[in-house]
């Protein structure tokens, strides 16, 4: 798991330092529409919205914005219809990538990936052919003192927890997560992030040379409007992301 931690820190760093503004907003929007309109528009009842409003909030989205889309996701005001789905692919290494798929044009967002795989060392594979490697979970990464939060994560219903790079990892059921989180939160655990993700079970060891190849590849699916995450199961040493420009 501690390959997922240290993507998370990745993407942390690379969305601080993202200038395409208005595409991140319009992701984040779409998400948390989807969310609420699949779960309802109370985020205490719904781990999806939660963390679609958590990532929003994280990115500075206004809330306003916030707000307006979890009215159209529940149809409080009119709003598009999203398909979701997932594409499963392989990269440089055989890492293995899930690809969350937001659209209102299921044939745009195919060809769009399909593009971005293929110019990039990748190769789309078939439905199934990744997905089992993933499961969905609920994860933060916490700082504090491993008594203080082993006893509050699992009091609040947690799976597991486990060390990574000086913090901690909480694992949980996916409709878990928020009632975790508050327990957290309520025991004045620090959270530095949170989400309901897709975990892999088993992780793929990247070089020196394969990383950036791996990196170029997720970055241009997240630059398919249509493309909502991007889920792998590579992992790297500490030495290796010490060479990557993120």
């Amino acid at each position: 798991m501690a390959g997922h931690s240290k993507w998370a820190n990745i993407k942390h760093r690379k969305g601080r330092q993202d200038a395409a503004r208005g595409k991140l907003f319009a992701k984040l929007v779409k998400a948390i529409e989807a969310a609420a309109r699949a779960g309802g528009g109370d985020p205490s009842a719904n781990a999806a919205l939660t963390t679609a409003i958590d990532k929003a909030k994280a990115q500075s989205l206004p809330s306003d914005n916030i707000e307006r889309a979890i009215k159209r996701g529940i149809g409080d005001i009119e709003g598009a219809h999203y398909e979701e789905f997932f594409y499963e692919g392989y990269g440089p290494g055989g890492v293995a990538l899930l690809v969350h798929i937001l659209t209102d044009n299921r044939n745009r967002a195919s060809s769009d990936v399909r593009a971005a795989f293929s110019r990039n060392g990748g190769n789309l594979g078939e439905p199934g052919s990744v997905a089992y490697l993933f499961e969905q979970k609920g994860y933060m990464i916490v700082d504090g003192d491993e008594d203080e939060i082993m006893m509050a994560a699992l009091e609040a219903g947690a799976e597991d927890i486990r060390p990574s790079s000086g913090q901690f990892e909480v694992i949980t059921a996916p409709g878990d997560y928020t009632t975790v989180r508050a327990g957290l939160e309520g025991a004045g655990i620090a959270i530095e992030s949170g989400e309901v993700t897709q975990l892999p079970s088993t992780s793929v060891p990247v070089d020196e040379s394969t990383a950036p190849k791996v990196l170029r590849l997720i970055d241009a699916l997240d630059d398919v409007d249509d493309v909502q995450t991007v889920y792998c199961n590579f992992d790297m040493s500490d030495e290796v992301m010490a060479t990557l420009d993120v």
